[in-house]
């Protein structure tokens, strides 16, 4: 296949890559990841819709669940359009300019995601260790604020990384591994020193990942030291039982982070497919996995969810 380059910046063109060696089967493979996409939407959909209706869900928790909902919704729209594009029409080239929106987009709301899980560590930490004050600690306001803070902080520390990339004179190959647009996988197409991006990039997972993921093993270390002094066995499970959806939410994001980076870092004789499989995992997981565990774990969205279905169903028998 021929490559073919622009001096000028905004014409240049990146040509995306579905699965190599498997072209003939991307119909197929198209399947599976359109049930994935589809549930996501879907699970994450019924959470919001769960919780804007019901007014006894109007609390801390159920906010901040919300705001991952829509985190989650919004990284799997992020990728959805060029993923299934290339099973569907084989529509691998996209220019610079819709790449880097997607590549903001794509590293903002995992960002965000992020935040959000800490902000969630917060609310479980005032509820368990400090119960008294819960509803004065975090109110509507605090939480509104908590949001808006989680946003801006992503969104202003990605923002420079499009202009570091636009800089960049790219006169090796324009075919990148993946059916989406990512930061450190287009720096290395560029022809130039790449040492600033590499540095930047560090900054910005030092600044948000890795303090976020220390604070929330430090609000857990101190929720545990709480529900250790608690005097009754089934106080201390009731307690624990508020943070088990929090705790695989946590465990959902980090584990297939922590997994792709030591991949990239340490795992250049595998074969490109378990790279590829692992960047799936670690974008498309979490949103998929989120509204399940939260469905399923905690009682008052189970029960809301159930009510909802059973409403549905006795409406469809009166028709």
């Amino acid at each position: 296949m021929t490559i073919l380059y622009n001096s000028s910046l905004q014409k240049a063109t990146f040509f995306l890559t579905g699965f190599q060696g498997l072209e003939d089967l991307h119909g197929w493979i198209s399947i599976p990841f359109c049930f994935i996409y589809l549930t996501v939407i879907i699970g994450n959909l019924t959470i919001l819709q769960v919780i804007r209706t019901d007014v006894t869900l109007h609390e801390p928790m159920y906010y901040f669940l919300a705001m991952l909902a829509l985190t989650d919704l919004g990284l799997c729209l992020s990728t959805l359009p060029t993923v299934l594009g290339i099973f569907w029409f084989d529509a691998r080239e996209i220019g610079i300019p819709a790449c880097f929106t997607q590549l903001f987009f794509i590293h903002t709301l995992s960002l965000v995601e992020s935040s959000v899980l800490l902000s969630m560590s917060i609310d479980r930490y005032v509820a368990i260790c400090n119960p008294l004050r819960y509803s004065t600690v975090l109110t509507p306001a605090r939480i509104v604020k908590m949001g808006l803070i989680s946003v801006l902080r992503s969104a202003l520390l990605i923002l420079p990384l499009p202009f570091l990339l636009k800089r960049f004179q790219y006169c090796r190959s324009h075919v990148l591994a993946h059916a989406y647009c990512l930061h450190l996988e287009i720096m290395k197409l560029a022809c130039s020193s790449i040492i600033v991006n590499h540095i930047y990039g560090l900054f910005v997972v030092a600044c948000t990942v890795g303090i976020d993921s220390l604070l929330i093993f430090l609000s857990y270390a101190l929720i545990l030291r709480t529900v250790l002094s608690i005097a009754s066995r089934l106080e201390r499970l009731r307690a624990l039982n508020t943070c088990v959806s929090h705790m695989c939410a946590v465990l959902l994001f980090y584990i297939p982070m922590i997994g792709l980076s030591l991949v990239h870092r340490f795992g250049e004789h595998l074969p490109h497919m378990v790279h590829l499989l692992m960047s799936y995992v670690y974008l498309l997981v979490p949103p998929l996995m989120n509204p399940i565990v939260y469905s399923i774990k905690t009682k008052q969205i189970r029960q809301r969810i159930a009510k909802k279905f059973v409403f549905i169903k006795s409406l469809r028998c009166f028709q």
